[in-house]
């Protein structure tokens, strides 16, 4: 008889943990998002607003925000037995992109938050995850009283590369962040064995 001990064991053993990105403009639900589906408490390094950074931080379009994230967020989510993500919420000003090459390292994703009242915004991380050939899906997420708009416009706005998945997300919702995981999950294996079939080919 194998001792009960000695399964947990090989239950962890071959437990996979996957790395995941969430990133977007200021005030887009990157933090809210992670917060939603994560299973322990959230880690958040929110810092409040002061008049100092007015002049480096762009709010525009986000004028209720009174706090931003200032080097990340981080989460954990099971999305099936044996198959759990690990969250990262990266910081969405300009001033902290520098704490995206070191959160990018080991990355199966990345989540791309947009906001189609500054679409623009999105843009600086569309450009990031297609540079480094990270794969991503881009999730807009629908603010009460924001316009909506078909996904296929939204990638044509957006000029993403043929394949990249756009899904509609409410980051309040934890069952509707979870299926965009889901989705990226998806893509980004779908991504990864084709390009291990390349280069064996």
């Amino acid at each position: 008889m194998v001792p009960e001990h000695v399964d947990a064991a090989e239950d962890d053993a071959s437990a996979l943990t996957l790395k995941i990105l969430v990133a977007g403009g200021f005030g887009v639900g990157k933090t809210t998002l992670v917060g939603a589906v994560s299973e322990t408490r959230p880690l958040r390094t929110e810092e409040r607003l002061s008049a100092a950074g007015q002049w480096v931080d762009d709010t525009g379009g986000a004028d209720h925000r009174t706090a931003t994230t200032v080097a990340m967020d981080f989460g954990r989510v099971t999305i099936r037995s044996g198959l759990s993500l690990h969250l990262f919420g990266t910081p969405g000003q300009d001033r902290f992109w520098f704490l995206w090459d070191e959160l990018s390292q080991g990355a199966l994703g990345a989540v791309v938050l947009a906001d189609t009242r500054r679409l623009e915004d999105c843009f600086p991380a569309v450009d990031y995850f297609e540079y480094r050939k990270i794969p991503f899906v881009v999730a807009v997420n629908c603010f009460t009283g924001a316009r909506t708009f078909d996904v296929q416009d939204i990638s044509r706005a957006l000029d993403l590369d043929h394949g990249t998945p756009v899904v509609l997300c409410d980051a309040r919702d934890r069952e509707s962040g979870k299926d965009v995981l889901v989705r990226l999950v998806d893509h980004a294996g779908r991504m990864h064995a084709a390009r291990l079939l390349a280069s064996v080919g």
